[in-house]
């Protein structure tokens, strides 16, 4: 399950660094994209958890923990 959240992520969201960690349905996504300015924090899970909505409602995704950052928050 961690690859294909990493290839759906891929796929879907322009981002500069993506790291999943987990495994038994509980998966921690740290994503960096530019994508996120000017966003607020949940407006980003949002936009993480509309893309593997699938597999949450599936149960193959049941605990997701989101860090979502943009590149400039990222080097901070």
């Amino acid at each position: 399950m961690r690859d294909v959240i990493i290839n759906v992520l891929k796929e879907r969201l322009k981002h500069e660094d993506l790291i999943v960690e987990g495994s038994e349905a509980k998966y921690e996504v740290n994503i960096v994209s530019d994508e996120f300015i000017g966003k607020t924090i949940v407006q980003r899970h949002k936009i993480v958890y509309a893309l593997l909505d699938a597999y949450i409602k599936t149960g193959e995704i049941h605990a997701l923990t989101i860090k979502a950052h943009t590149v400039s928050e990222s080097k901070k």
